[in-house]
């Protein structure tokens, strides 16, 4: 049951990114443009995502437990330390370059845009390579949540 829900929350979050035109790297490139042609659709978007998950926490929050399983999952780690914000920072300036965050990515791929087929496997690089640096030990995470 778990695997059908996961399914539908994702098909809901494709088409929402299509349908919104969050796919389109353009969209979020001229919502990063200030000076240019900006577009403020994106603002919109996320708006409109804070909303409802701010009421859908709040629904959530009242039962004791999940739907479709025993507990909360709940993140314990809650500093902000030189490892998050360096994350935060490559993820930005990817982002911004590319015009892309991970769920566009995927829900682009079916377009074959050139884009989407150079940056999509980068991205994956990119992510096997951090936690490969990390499995290496290779960044100080002393006080770091892992």
């Amino acid at each position: 049951m778990r695997i059908l829900w996961g399914f539908l929350s994702g098909l809901v979050f494709g088409l929402g990114l299509v349908i919104s035109g969050m796919a389109n790297p353009a969209k979020v490139l001229n919502f990063l443009d200030l000076a240019g042609s900006w577009d403020p659709s994106l603002a919109f978007v996320m708006g409109g995502a804070t909303v409802t998950a701010f009421i859908g926490y709040r629904l959530v929050w009242r039962r004791r437990a999940p739907v479709l399983d025993q507990t909360f999952d709940i993140p314990t780690g809650r500093s902000i330390d030189r490892l998050l914000v360096t994350g935060a920072a490559l993820f930005g300036i990817g982002w911004g370059i590319g015009g892309f965050c991970p769920g566009p990515a995927w829900t682009a791929l079916p377009l074959l845009a050139p884009g989407t087929l150079i940056f999509l496997p980068a991205m994956l690089v990119g992510l096997w390579a951090g936690a490969w640096i990390k499995g290496l030990g290779l960044l100080n995470t002393k006080g770091a949540a892992t």
